[in-house]
């Protein structure tokens, strides 16, 4: 049983090391300043942080819920509803495309300092990598309508 945990952790590290293998590859600058966004009511929308131009990369914070059986859950300390399956975050789907014509990548950060998420086994890894894929980065749909490009493992 030992092993278990190491299975799941080596599987969910070779998923971002992958993401980030693609996000450097549509890269085309060096360096750059980054953010995170989505943790003080008072900070603006995601379009308003994009567009004063400071930054090229822009995570947004967090995916602080998830596994052991657990419906996930984004803290975006109240800019829209914490369900990314509820489609209630509309305004956030514009931001995001806003920032994305903007050359900034948009990434999602997973975990946080304070939430409740774990992966205790490499199907658990298996099945939370498959939602985020269907929805979150879009899943097999040429046309889908999920914005965000990379996942940021905190």
């Amino acid at each position: 049983m030992a092993l278990v945990r190491p299975r799941a952790i080596s599987f969910f590290l070779l998923i971002s090391y992958v993401l980030l293998v693609l996000s450097l590859s549509y890269s085309v600058q060096s360096g750059g300043i980054a953010i995170y966004w989505g943790q003080f009511t008072d900070e603006g929308s995601l379009a308003d942080a994009c567009s004063t131009g400071n930054y090229q990369f822009i995570n947004i914070a967090f995916l602080n819920k998830f596994g052991g059986a657990q419906e996930p859950s984004l803290n975006l300390a109240c800019h829209c509803d914490t369900q990314p399956t509820s489609n209630t975050c509309t305004s956030l789907n514009n931001d995001i495309r806003s920032c994305q014509n903007q050359g900034i990548k948009v990434l999602l950060s997973l975990g946080g300092g304070v939430g409740s998420y774990s992966l205790a086994s490499t199907d658990e890894a298996r099945d939370f990598a498959t939602y985020l894929w269907n929805n979150v980065l879009g899943g097999l749909k040429e046309y889908n309508n999920r914005l965000m490009y990379f996942i940021n493992k905190e």
